[in-house]
């Protein structure tokens, strides 16, 4: 696997130059780190040889080299440290830094890099402080409270890792000037009132005026309060309770 790649900028627009997305453009040359989140060397013992900074991302991740001699980069948890042994299985322990099947977690456990579909590689619970708790086992699904509150039901084949994602005070962190969001790829984000009623649903009105309207929308005219959910997504049925 390569461990680094240039990060392309496209300013949140699309193929035809229009913007796509609002508020992105500028910022710093990157390069993109390649994180393994299949964690799909299986019963390979790797060794810790560095912690590192992600521009990328808000956890610290760890650089890991296998016996094989593969290198590789993993999502860093709370508590591993230069020297340790991670590895991927299913009859391992539940060690912080080790990948396996929910269905081998015991209850109370803190995991992270959760899939949703056995294979696909991690997609819940990857940033920075992040963690999900295993709560129960029920007919071939594991009960999870997310960091959001959310209790979810997930497929016990499917891999998590054990322990709480680390850098846990960023969320402490003050940017402090204008420039280092511009640097980060952010622009500025105008309010709707202070908008004309062309490029925005809450613009226009003489002087201060309110929105306008009976509830907020988006820029694009959809509602912006309330449950805004889809009633109809496929994934309603694995959501035991909504987060709060």
């Amino acid at each position: 696997m390569k461990l680094q790649t240039i990060r392309k900028k496209h300013a949140g627009r699309d193929a035809h130059g229009r913007v796509a997305v609002r508020h992105q453009g500028g910022e710093h040359k990157r390069y993109i780190r390649n994180i393994d989140f299949k964690r799909d060397k299986f019963n390979i013992v790797g060794r810790v040889l560095e912690i590192q900074y992600d521009p990328g991302r808000t956890s610290d991740i760890a650089l890991v080299q296998y016996t094989d001699g593969d290198k590789r980069y993993i999502l860093a948890p709370e508590g591993l440290k230069l020297q340790d042994t991670v590895v991927a299985g299913k009859e391992i322990d539940a060690k912080i830094g080790n990948s396996m099947p929910l269905a081998q977690m015991p209850i109370g456990t803190i995991v992270h890099n959760i899939e949703l579909t056995q294979g696909r590689g991690g997609q819940i619970a990857r940033s920075a402080g992040t963690g999900a708790v295993v709560t129960a086992r029920e007919h071939g699904f594991i009960h999870l409270k997310l960091p959001s509150g959310e209790m979810r039901k997930v497929r016990e084949e499917a891999h998590a890792t054990v322990g709480q994602l680390g850098n846990i005070e960023w969320k402490n962190e003050v940017i402090g000037k204008a420039g280092r969001s511009r640097h980060m790829g952010i622009r500025p984000t105008v309010r709707g009132v202070a908008q004309n009623p062309r490029s925005h649903p809450h613009g226009g009105g003489e002087g201060r005026s309110g929105i306008g309207m009976p509830s907020p929308k988006t820029f694009a005219g959809r509602k912006a309060v309330g449950k805004t959910r889809n009633r109809k997504k496929y994934s309603n049925k694995y959501i035991l309770q909504r987060r709060k």
